[in-house]
């Protein structure tokens, strides 16, 4: 069956496209089928690879069609394909707020590919809004860039947090909310940073496994905007690193082992 990961937060700016992509590249390459989900208007996750061959349709089509055959388009990498953001308007939002099943009509199409993808991950906007709750309810489980300053913490502890509680209710429409994921990224060797960092795992201790921050720490280094300049995902980009930083071939393998054990024993080319 198909896992499915939406990266969200309430607060733009906080890396989740970048870190959609990277994890989809990497999980490619370590041979799984992989569908990226451009589920934000501004369709940066859409241009992060090069196409290979672009579809007619995106997500609009998918969602309010709903179409299901020309909305897969095949980025240059093996294995990874995409449904792109084709609403710069942001009907979409509107569309889904006055439609009974709107918010749970993501999760259902979504289903359609389970013999077709080993992983679904859909990025999202930094906004509350009927598109971000559709991506949440189609999840499987929730990730969270978190970089360790306060703004950032206190929007993950309020918004975030507060979003999820008020979804809910979903669960009697068969749609419940995931697991949260809170992904420390990133991360630098302040002693600030590293305060935060720790408050953030205090707080999310009571939630007894509903919320947890990960292990893994995506460290604030200059590799992931390179990567994401070239096109490139940044496991390939930087395979190897000198100084007290892993490099983010290790960083990335340490996370998909932190997330999906069953994928323990799979290595890169």
């Amino acid at each position: 069956m198909t896992l499915k990961i939406t990266v969200m937060s309430t607060k733009g700016g906080v890396g989740k496209t970048t870190q959609t992509a990277n994890l989809g590249g990497i999980l490619a390459d370590l041979g799984q089928r992989v569908l990226l989900v451009d589920a934000d208007v501004q369709p940066t996750l859409s241009s992060y690879f090069a196409l290979e061959s672009q579809a007619d349709y995106g997500l609009s089509a998918l969602i309010t069609g709903p179409r299901l055959e020309g909305v897969i388009s095949h980025t240059v990498i093996p294995n990874l394909d995409i449904v792109i953001s084709d609403d710069p308007e942001g009907s979409l939002q509107n569309w889904i707020l006055h439609t009974p099943d709107g918010r749970v009509r993501l999760k259902h199409l979504l289903s359609r590919f389970d013999n077709d993808y080993d992983f679904i991950l859909i990025d999202t906007q930094g906004a509350v809004g009927p598109l971000q709750d559709a991506a949440v309810l189609a999840a499987d489980m929730l990730l969270s860039p978190i970089p360790p300053e306060i703004l950032s913490a206190r929007e993950f502890t309020r918004g975030t947090l507060g979003m999820l509680e008020r979804l809910q209710p979903m669960t009697y429409m068969g749609a419940p909310v995931g697991p949260l994921f809170g992904l420390i990224y990133r991360m630098d060797r302040t002693i600030d940073a590293q305060r935060i960092a720790r408050e953030l795992r205090r707080e999310s201790a009571p939630s007894r496994g509903q919320i947890r921050i990960l292990d893994t720490v995506i460290p604030s280094t200059v590799a992931y905007r390179e990567a994401a300049t070239s096109q490139i995902p940044v496991h390939r980009w930087e395979q190897r690193r000198s100084g007290p930083s892993a490099s983010a071939r290790d960083t990335m393998l340490e996370l998909v082992r932190e997330l999906f054990p069953h994928l323990g024993d799979l290595e890169l080319p």
